[in-house]
């Protein structure tokens, strides 16, 4: 074969390559930004109705910030703590709590605690709809996992249809 239709075998098979790479497609849903506001206040409503001064974040399925409120009162630590709680919900499309109790029970399980941006204590919530997850809450500042976490499944309740 000629180099001149040897080049053109080759551009016509990149090109076929490219095409067909181009044209795969993942579609996802997104948690609106509103919706995450929402979640957080509520959050932070259901905790302050508690007695607790916490920090909630909601982060979107790839664990990436999309609104944080802190209560007054809150420690600054809490705000830092609610949004890696999230991260890691949302990251392992799992509740926080029972990371926390894989760790426990399974020493396989134990390096999770020490993959970089992890929080594995209770309060984080994964949101879903269906199966599919579309972010995370984490709370931080009652005095508990469970209590953090009881905050945020208020707010996932009372905002359940717009999650859907």
């Amino acid at each position: 074969m000629n180099q001149r239709l040897r080049n053109i075998a080759l551009s016509t098979l990149a090109l076929a390559a490219a095409a067909s790479a181009s044209a795969a497609t993942v579609s996802t849903r997104s948690l609106a930004s509103t919706t995450a506001v929402q979640l957080a206040q509520q959050t932070v409503a259901a905790c302050s109705a508690d007695g607790y001064n916490v920090s909630a974040s909601v982060v979107d399925r790839s664990g990436v910030l999309l609104a944080m409120v802190r209560a007054d009162g809150a420690g600054p630590h809490t705000a830092e703590a609610s949004r890696a709680k999230a991260f890691t919900s949302a990251s392992s499309r799992n509740p926080t709590s029972g990371i926390a109790k894989a760790i426990q029970s399974n020493p396989d399980a134990a390096g999770m605690a020490n993959i970089p941006g992890f929080l594995v204590l209770g309060g984080g919530v994964p949101l879903k709809s269906g199966n599919e997850t579309l972010g995370a809450i984490g709370v931080a500042g009652a005095p508990g996992g469970h209590l953090d976490e009881a905050c945020a499944q208020k707010a996932i309740t009372a905002l359940k249809d717009q999650l859907q």
